[in-house]
């Protein structure tokens, strides 16, 4: 067989060694720990949606109060942070502004009760 005719049989051979090549081990694997093919492998970690969480009625404050806000770089804007409360049931929001640790903070009506609100840069809504 002719030089040329060697190199274009070996030629798919050796375009495909280099992904076999590529896995290597080091160390040994953890033993004991939960994986995701396991129960209780990955637990969901369940945050509030408020984005409809009373569907246009009005906000009950007890609903909001147990919300932890977190800190972060908040990109939401005044109005879009009033749509969000609105969205909860808020009415009434008011002196809207943001903090140094990037939570909006403002007062809004929830029932007949006024009430201190704030809205943290993953959408969480808190009473405060």
């Amino acid at each position: 067989m002719p030089m040329n005719r060697k190199l274009l049989f070996l030629l798919p051979v050796l375009a495909a060694s280099p992904a076999l090549a590529q896995t290597t081990v080091t160390g040994k694997p953890a033993t004991g720990g939960a994986t995701s093919a396991t129960p209780g492998g990955q637990n969901a970690v369940t945050r509030p949606n408020t984005d409809h969480a009373q569907d246009g009625k009005t906000a009950s404050a007890g609903a909001f109060t147990n919300v932890k806000l977190e800190k972060g770089a908040n990109s939401f804007t005044e109005g879009e942070t009033r749509r969000r409360l609105e969205r909860s049931g808020f009415r009434e929001i008011k002196d809207l502004k943001k903090d140094a640790d990037g939570i909006w903070r403002g007062a809004a009506m929830s029932g007949d009760r006024a009430v201190n609100v704030g809205l943290d840069f993953k959408g969480n809504v808190a009473v405060q």
